[in-house]
């Protein structure tokens, strides 16, 4: 049924409701009644509704960090780490740090992803390559964060709680996440040379400075949302905790006012050249 409905190019949705609908059929037939098939599917709800607001409040997250300058600055002083030899594996760990302090694999692709992919343009790196290290970083801090909505909803329905799902899930992601940092390392070395330009990561960081005031008391925001994971600060909590600080160094840093706060917490954040992040 599934696939005759794809010929009609209808939204995933119509399908899963016409496949909900056949099941509770069935079920009325095999014996439940419809209150205890109205209560089960509530209770499938309630289990998904907190990685429902977590994914919610991580998109006011981004915004409002975008609009702070607290994404500008993660990029610009991550850039600094960056040599020639150890890219592939600084890449590694930035769009890793960076993931595990949002909670978004796609946020860190779309921001700082593309920054680097920048950069292994100018470097000589192959773009599949590159690619492959922002990914990896990106995913591997999806996955362990509890500000992500997938980390969230999978011990949601499974009947557990989210750092007890982390738990389990970190050691054999980190035996991955090391053979990629020593594969990444090795890499490197054979592709990028001491002589490599580095002028395109100077261009990115003057290009982030004028745009922003960049400023290091700009990383407090993420560093407080991963002080608030270390001491087991529920998701939603900690993810607050970040938005009202990035807040308050909008104003303090950017000069901007409540109501464009309010606009790039609701439809994201736009740049001064029109284009929405």
């Amino acid at each position: 049924m599934a696939i005759s409905i794809a010929k009609f190019k209808a939204d995933p949705h119509i399908p899963m409701l016409i496949g909900t609908m056949f099941a509770a059929l069935i079920a009325l037939k095999i014996g439940y009644s419809w209150n205890e098939i109205e209560k089960s599917m509530f209770d499938g709800i309630y289990q998904a509704l907190q990685a429902v607001v977590i994914l919610a409040i991580i998109g006011l997250l981004i915004g409002v960090w975008l609009l702070a300058g607290v994404v500008p600055s993660m990029i610009y002083y991550g850039l600094h780490i960056l040599k020639p030899q150890i890219f592939l594996v600084a890449t590694l760990i930035i769009c890793s740090i960076t993931s595990i302090a949002t909670g978004t694999s796609w946020g860190t692709a779309g921001t700082m992803g593309l920054a680097l992919m920048g950069i292994a343009s100018g470097l000589g790196i192959p773009a599949p390559i590159a690619a492959g290290a922002i990914i990896s970083g990106a995913y591997f801090g999806d996955k362990l964060s509890p500000l992500s909505d997938t980390t969230n909803l999978a011990p949601a329905v499974s009947g557990t709680d989210v750092f007890t799902h982390i738990k389990f899930m970190l050691k054999s992601t980190l035996i991955v996440y090391i053979i990629c940092a020593i594969l990444y390392l090795f890499l490197g070395f054979k592709y990028v040379g001491s002589s490599a330009n580095m002028s395109s990561i100077v261009t990115i960081q003057e290009g982030l400075a004028s745009a922003f005031n960049i400023s290091p008391l700009l990383l407090l925001p993420p560093l407080a949302v991963i002080i608030s994971i270390a001491f087991k600060v529920p998701a939603i909590p900690g993810i607050t905790i970040g938005i009202i600080l990035g807040i308050i160094e909008a104003f303090i840093f950017q000069g901007a006012n409540f109501g464009q706060i309010l606009s790039a917490s609701y439809s994201g954040f736009v740049s001064n050249t029109g284009i929405q992040e």
